[in-house]
């Protein structure tokens, strides 16, 4: 039966070239699953999939869910997918059927109200949906068609407790990740005491931890991190909700029944519902956690004094504490635990110290070592570089392939064989352990083996090992400390410390040091993502107004995407005097450019010193992202940056090419003006940096030292226009105007006068289609479809790569004094 389903998503695509699932997936036995993928295809949209009769019945929502009940969304139905597809998370190549990223933005489980495969046929389907960001009733009805291929329906919330009005609140907007990243909710709780970015939100069933990434140094900037110790015990997951107390292991285990005086413990200390992050430990005579002395615990059935260290509360009260910095999430746990206290329930400190002195004293001390945490980070459930560990010696997971005998008077076994998974699941072999073990340990481990046995090696083939060894199904997990890796990928000087049982033997893989360099470049890229919503004290007036009648996209809908990159916007802002083009009545009517204003009324917006600019009103900047937003509700569309900073406005820090197609040129010509420019500024050593204009054309940038005065740099940047238009008069003209530029591309060289400005990264454009302007690398040109490949509703494509195609950016500031001499320009007014 889901064979012969399957038939028409088989048929559209070439699994020797595309990394979807042919098939595969089991049926779930208890509540059947779902899956939101979002899709860049040719046009973004949502892929809704429910379980149903072995297969994944698929409708594509070209606008997403809406949690309004008012809001009926189109959703047009596809083929069915295999059940495996609901893992499926990357990109389709260019070659195949819905080629385009794909990611998983919702995931979960659903049920039917009455008999699903009957609602299903009648084309009325209600059901409950209980997924990480939907939530409650929802239904889907389907249309009466007009002979189109693909059967249309509608999505619709019902309404319960999870519904929202649309201008309150946009799940898509406002939730934009993959739940393998992050969920960002934003909106603030108006409880007193709780932190800014809390929201209101049911609080889930299940919850997966932030995972640390394991790194050899400490990070480079460590004012930006706490310091916590490395617990050696068990990570545990605490739900809360009145006397309903539940335990869960990092896999999502329920260990209640396994933790009873702890569950006791946490019920005496009376805390408020929510999910509490730990680790749970046994402690030595000198107060050390010890992760031997909590295996025996558990194999004794005597868990009477573990201890459970809390450090982090992703949802407190009612409200989801997800995208609540890491810094204030802290400070709420610590206070409610400073009212709850218990000796088996604790608060993890954090070291005020640098990390090379919290790491030495960790080690002196008999410690695992040190996990340091991003401060500004939000909760992810997924491994991040914003949680990094620091090791006092290698340590990690292997999986027992087999085991030796033991020699003379040792008893049970003699050494573990240990192996790790490659990143083709391939069980591969990485030495053994032989210490670490006492006289109980070592019959237990024999008893426990002895039920595994196999009768060949699960390792890959070619494993070099010695004597005749016992094999044993691959299913249990040892912990195991280590001084170094052979180049053949064994470990030397091992110690064992225990087995755990709180992680599957399929996930363990050798890990690697992160690049300590990397993960502070993406500890920035994070921190700009980190406020993807709308400012919670903000309010948005007329939030229905249409800013662009082409799109029908809205004020709120402008702002929820200002709020989406504002941190990425501020890279481009920082430091820069601003002008704002208004737009009160839409882009289609009249606008309004803005270099001076009254600020009172305009949070994170201020004006320059007048002195500045002598004879001259106080021009403004934007100190943080919400002037971003600020200035979003006071209707701007587009935000424009002079070509100098805010401490002194003597000299330019940049040079700008605009690069401004006549009628009639051809995209293809824009992009291949720009490539010829930036050979000829090579030709010069020059640096220089692109991005999409959100109109018609090109941005080229250069980067300079304040070594040059206002006129130099605009005569200079006119003399490369001329020489470009002498060099290819049939491609450029270096004069102004439509007629002259008819069939013909005109770099623009006006930008770069004492009061021009240009629209800064991330800004939108007031024009159809509210493109938006984005930095790129020269490697994408070919790629680029317009100026405006990128727009307002389609951002989201981009957000991964961010500015990261500038990151040199401000380093590549140089001087035009050689380049001016190859020219053959005066120098004299530089310095």
């Amino acid at each position: 039966m889901a064979s012969h389903a399957l038939r028409q998503y088989r048929a559209k695509r070439n699994f020797s070239v595309t990394s979807e699932p042919a098939e595969g997936g089991q049926a779930s036995a208890g509540a059947r699953s779902f899956v939101i993928q979002k899709h860049w295809a040719r046009s973004l949209h949502y892929d809704f999939r429910l379980e149903l009769d072995g297969t994944m019945k698929s409708w594509a929502v070209p606008k997403g869910p809406s949690l309004d009940t008012k809001d009926k969304r189109m959703a047009v139905q596809v083929e069915d997918h295999p059940i495996a597809y609901s893992s499926f998370e990357g990109t389709i190549p260019a070659s195949q059927y819905g080629a385009g990223k794909v990611i998983i933005w919702d995931s979960g489980t659903w049920q039917p109200a009455g008999d699903a495969a009957q609602g299903y046929l009648a084309g009325r389907l209600k059901f409950e949906l209980h997924g990480q960001k939907l939530h409650g009733k929802w239904v889907l009805v389907r249309m009466k068609g007009n002979g189109e291929k693909r059967q249309p329906w509608l999505l619709i919330k019902e309404k319960d407790e999870f519904a929202r009005p649309a201008a309150e609140f946009s799940v898509v907007d406002e939730m934009p990740d993959s739940v393998k990243t992050s969920s960002r909710p934003v909106r603030k709780s108006s409880r007193i005491g709780l932190p800014a970015g809390a929201t209101k939100a049911p609080m889930p069933a299940t919850l997966a931890p932030q995972l640390a990434t394991l790194v050899d140094s400490p990070p480079s900037d460590p004012r930006a991190w706490a310091y916590e110790i490395k617990f050696d015990g068990y990570r545990l997951m605490t739900r809360v909700h009145g006397s309903d107390i539940k335990l869960f292991t990092r896999n999502g285990n329920d260990w209640t029944s396994k933790l009873v005086p702890l569950r006791k413990a946490i019920a005496k200390a009376k805390l408020p519902a929510g999910w509490y992050d730990g680790e749970m430990v046994m402690l030595n005579d000198k107060g050390v956690p010890d992760f031997g002395a909590l295996q025996l615990s558990f194999d004794a059935a005597k868990t009477n004094d573990i201890v459970l260290y809390l450090f982090d509360i992703p949802y407190f009260d009612g409200h989801d504490l997800r995208a609540v910095p890491l810094r204030e999430r802290r400070a709420l746990l610590q206070g409610l635990l400073e009212k709850n206290s218990s000796e088996r329930v604790r608060f993890s400190d954090a070291f005020d110290a640098p990390a090379e002195s919290v790491v030495a004293s960790a080690c002196k001390l008999g410690l695992e070592g040190v996990i340091a945490k991003r401060l500004n980070s939000t909760y992810v459930s997924r491994r991040s570089t914003a949680w990094i560990k620091l090791k006092c010696s290698q340590r990690q997971e292997f999986v027992i392939g087999g085991y030796t005998d033991p020699q003379g008077s040792r008893v049970g076994i003699g050494a573990l064989l240990l192996g790790v998974h490659d990143e083709d699941g391939v069980l591969r072999y990485a030495g053994k352990v032989g210490t670490g073990f006492d006289h109980r340990t070592l019959g237990a481990l024999k008893a426990r083996l002895a039920k595994l046995t196999a009768a060949k090696s699960p390792f890959s083939k070619g494993a070099a090992i010695e004597g005749r060894p016992h094999w044993v199904k691959p299913q249990l997990v040892a912990e195991v400390s280590f001084g170094t890796w052979t180049r053949a990928g064994s470990i030397r000087h091992s110690v064992f410390h225990g087995l755990r049982t709180d992680k599957p033997a399929s996930a363990i893989v050798r890990e690697k040091p992160a690049d300590p360099k990397r993960i502070a470049k993406r500890g920035s890229a994070a921190a700009a993502n980190a406020s993807h919503a709308l400012n919670p004290s903000l309010r948005v007036t007329h939030p229905e107004r249409v800013i662009d009648p082409s799109t029908g996209i809205t004020k709120i809908e402008l702002v929820r995407y200002y709020g989406l990159v504002g941190d990425l916007m501020m890279t481009h802002l920082t430091g820069r005097p601003v002008s704002l083009v208004r737009a009160p009545r839409g882009v289609a009517g009249q606008l309004f450019f803005q270099k001076h204003a009254e600020t009172e009324k305009l949070p994170g917006i201020r004006q320059l010193d007048p002195a500045l600019y002598i004879n001259h009103p106080p021009l403004l900047e934007i100190v943080d992202s919400r002037g971003i937003l600020s200035a979003a509700q006071w209707n701007v569309v587009e935000f424009h940056t002079l070509n100098t900073g805010t401490k002194s406005l003597q000299r330019p820090d940049r040079m700008i090419f605009d690069l401004d197609p006549g009628d009639g040129v051809a995209w293809a010509k824009v992009r291949d003006a720009a490539s010829l420019l930036h050979a000829f500024l090579q030709e010069l050593g020059l640096p220089a940096f692109l991005k999409t204009s959100g109109g018609k054309g090109l941005h080229v940038v250069v980067p300079l030292r304040k070594a040059h005065d206002w006129d130099t740099v605009k005569g200079f940047s006119q003399a490369v226009v001329i020489h470009m238009a002498k060099t290819i008069p049939q491609r450029f003209v270096a004069k102004s105007g439509p007629k002259n530029r008819v069939g013909k591309i005109f770099i623009d060289y006006l930008r770069n006068g004492v009061d021009a400005t240009t629209a800064c990264g991330w800004s939108a454009r007031a024009r159809p289609g509210l493109g938006i302007s984005v930095p790129v690398a020269w490697e994408e040109l070919a790629s680029l479809k317009g100026g405006d490949h990128w727009t307002v509703r389609t951002a989201h494509a981009r957000l991964d790569e961010g500015n990261r195609a500038w990151d040199d950016y401000a380093k590549s500031a140089c001087r035009l004094t050689a380049a001016m001499k190859m020219l053959d320009y005066p120098t004299a007014a530089s310095t």
